[in-house]
């Protein structure tokens, strides 16, 4: 991969991590994941940080839920693919009204190779606003800091429910590798 993406893309992720840090975020739990490395990297290096990993994602639905009510911020980090896993939690959501945020990578966009991502990458917005999560997508490498920031604000100021779509274009092509 070229110098110049990965640059991009640590300089996104790192601003990711910065406004975490900023909001007093605690926890973040996730199912590992490439477009999330170094977020959760920083995370689990940081001590003032819970990293929980997670064997599926609608855990993290709870886990958010509970940290809130133990007085904490927490944020999901997951893959488009994973949305389709939460459907049933989010309602955990809406009839406790919980502050919320995940991070959601997606998939099945721009330039994917892998067909069993398209479906679920294609629905990931309309299962989020079904669900009546309010969706900020990014795109601009630029603009992630800032709209990280916003649905920080949205989440645990207004006591909304956020999801922010990260392009696939920001984390760039993958690829299977035959060796």
């Amino acid at each position: 991969m070229d110098t110049s993406v990965v640059d991009v893309q640590q300089k996104w992720q790192e601003a990711i991590f910065n406004e975490l840090k900023k909001a007093n975020v605690r926890q973040v739990s996730y199912v590992p994941d490439a477009g999330h490395a170094l977020v959760i990297r920083k995370a689990r290096e940081d001590p003032e940080i819970h990293d929980i990993a997670l064997t599926t994602e609608e855990e993290g639905v709870a886990v958010n839920s509970g940290a809130w009510l133990g007085g904490q911020r927490s944020v999901l980090l997951m893959q488009s693919s994973g949305v389709g896993n939460c459907v049933n939690m989010f309602s955990l959501l809406r009839s406790c009204n919980f502050p919320f945020l995940t991070l959601v990578t997606m998939r099945g966009e721009y330039a994917e190779f892998n067909p069993w991502q398209g479906p679920m990458g294609k629905a990931t917005q309309q299962a989020l606003e079904l669900m009546g999560i309010t969706v900020m997508r990014v795109s601009d490498p630029d603009q992630v800091g800032e709209i990280v920031n916003a649905g920080l604000a949205s989440a645990f100021d207004a006591g909304e429910q956020v999801a922010i779509l990260l392009s696939q274009n920001l984390i760039g092509r993958k690829s299977w590798v035959k060796k």
